[in-house]
């Protein structure tokens, strides 16, 4: 692969790299689903919640990749996948 295409494939893959800090929030619509809210008041939600998160009202710090393509029936908050996460210290 040329370095101008693997360039290019990093550059896209970074743009949907976030770091966020938020609180974790269990949502009871539907069959339920956890969710992140941030500082800022935008949500988050995580396809696949690690197990350690599952905590409702837990503050978090998270390195999420953005799921532009995503549908989905819960029609809440933007989809993305947890690529690390850290739960600060009391």
């Amino acid at each position: 692969m040329c370095i101008a295409v693997k360039s290019y494939l990093y550059r896209k893959v970074m743009k949907n790299r976030q770091r966020i800090t938020g609180t974790v929030t269990y949502q009871d619509l539907g069959m339920g689903f956890w969710g992140i809210i941030d500082a800022k008041g935008e949500r988050w939600r995580p396809l696949h919640m690690p197990e350690q998160l599952r905590v409702d009202g837990a503050k978090v710090r998270c390195t999420i990749h953005v799921l532009d393509d995503d549908v989905s029936t819960q029609m809440w908050g933007r989809a993305v996948k947890i690529i690390s996460f850290q739960t600060p210290m009391p």
